[in-house]
C-alpha cells in the first residue's frame, strides 16, 4: 500500500514539473543556432554565440522594423568553385547554373501577439516557388513563413496550393523571428567577403546533419547608407534539398530594402484570417506519400558542428 502511494506520488510531481511540460511540448522546436530559439544552446557550447577575432569588423544590425523585395536563386551547377555570397544576378555563374524566383520579407521587433507569448514578428513570402528545404516533390507553389512572437505558421494559397497541403499549419510553438543582433550567433568569414569586390561582411556556419553538412549564411554590405546609416542586408544563402529540387545552395538576395513598418492587414493578419484555432502540424519534414519525394529532410536534425 505504502509503494503504492508513493508511486502515485512521484507521477503527480512528475505530472506538476515545468520539467515535465518543457519535455512534452519540444516537438517541432529546431535547432538553429540560437537564431530562432535557444535550442541546443547552452554555457558549454557560449549560448550559441560566434567567437569575433581581433580584427573582424563590428557586427551589422537589423533595423528595427523593414521591408524588402528579394530574388532567390536556385544554384544548381558550379557552386563548388563559386560559392556565395553572390551578386545580383550572380555574375561569377552563368544563367544555365540556377533558376530565378521572387519574394518579401517583411519585420518588426515592436510587434506582441495577442497571446503574449513572445514578441517580434517576421513573414517570409515565396511567390510561385516555395522554399527548397523540404522533401516535397514539387515546390512550385506559393507560400509564406510567418512567426508571431514565438510561434511559426506556414501559409499556402487557393491559386496554387498543391493537394493534400492545408492552407494554414503550425510550423513551431518556438521559432522567433531573428533578433536585430541575431548575426552574432554566425561566424564571420573573411574568405567570403572578398566576394563582390570586398564589398560585404559575409557570415557563414555550416552545420551537422545527417547527411553532410548544411550551409547557413547571411552578408550584409560594408558601407552604411542611409539615415540613420545601416548597413543593409545584401543576401541570406543557405544549403537547400539536393534530391528532386535540386537546389544545392540557395541564395536569397535582397532588392527595394526600406525601413518602413509592415502592414498588419497584408502580413500578420493572414494568420488570423486562414488559421483555425489550433491549427494542425505541418509535415513539411515529414509530408504525406502524395507530396513526398521520397527522400529524408536535413534542415530538422542540425546540430552544432
Amino acid at each position: 500500500m505504502k509503494t503504492s502511494i508513493v508511486n502515485r506520488l512521484l507521477l503527480l510531481i512528475l505530472l506538476l514539473s515545468p520539467a515535465f511540460f518543457a519535455q512534452a511540448d519540444s516537438g517541432d522546436v529546431y535547432f538553429t543556432m540560437g537564431v530562432h530559439n535557444t535550442e541546443g544552446c547552452n554555457e558549454k557550447n557560449g549560448n550559441c554565440i560566434a567567437k569575433r577575432a581581433p580584427g573582424d569588423p563590428s557586427d551589422p544590425f537589423f533595423p528595427a522594423y523593414w521591408i524588402s523585395d528579394w530574388t532567390m536563386y536556385r544554384v544548381m551547377r558550379n557552386y563548388e568553385k563559386n560559392p556565395p555570397p553572390y551578386s545580383n544576378p550572380p555574375s561569377t555563374l552563368s544563367p544555365a547554373d540556377y533558376t530565378v524566383s521572387q519574394g518579401t520579407s517583411y519585420y518588426d521587433t515592436t510587434y506582441i501577439p495577442a497571446d503574449g507569448d513572445g514578441f517580434g514578428a517576421m513573414m517570409e513570402h515565396y511567390e510561385k516557388y516555395c522554399l527548397p528545404i523540404f522533401p516535397i516533390r514539387n515546390n512550385n507553389y506559393t507560400c509564406s513563413f510567418v512567426s508571431l512572437g514565438n510561434k511559426a505558421y506556414f501559409l499556402t494559397y487557393p491559386q496554387d496550393r498543391p493537394k493534400d497541403m492545408p492552407a494554414c499549419c503550425s510550423f513551431s510553438p518556438m521559432n522567433h523571428p531573428p533578433r536585430q543582433d541575431f548575426i552574432q550567433h554566425l561566424p564571420y568569414s573573411p574568405a567570403r567577403s572578398q566576394n563582390l569586390g570586398g564589398s560585404v561582411q559575409a557570415y557563414a556556419l555550416d552545420l551537422a546533419s545527417p547527411q553532410g553538412p548544411i550551409l547557413f549564411g547571411y552578408a550584409f554590405y560594408k558601407q552604411a547608407t542611409g539615415q540613420p546609416p545601416v548597413r543593409l542586408p545584401q543576401s541570406f544563402y543557405f544549403s537547400g534539398d539536393t534530391s528532386v529540387a535540386n537546389a544545392p545552395i540557395v541564395s536569397q538576395n535582397y532588392t527595394h530594402f526600406r525601413v518602413a513598418k509592415p502592414d498588419p492587414a497584408q502580413t500578420w493578419a493572414q494568420v488570423a484570417a486562414m488559421c483555425p484555432a489550433n491549427p494542425p502540424p505541418c509535415q513539411l519534414f515529414e509530408p504525406p506519400a502524395s507530396l513526398s519525394n521520397g527522400k529524408k529532410a536535413q534542415w530538422n536534425l542540425l546540430r552544432q558542428p
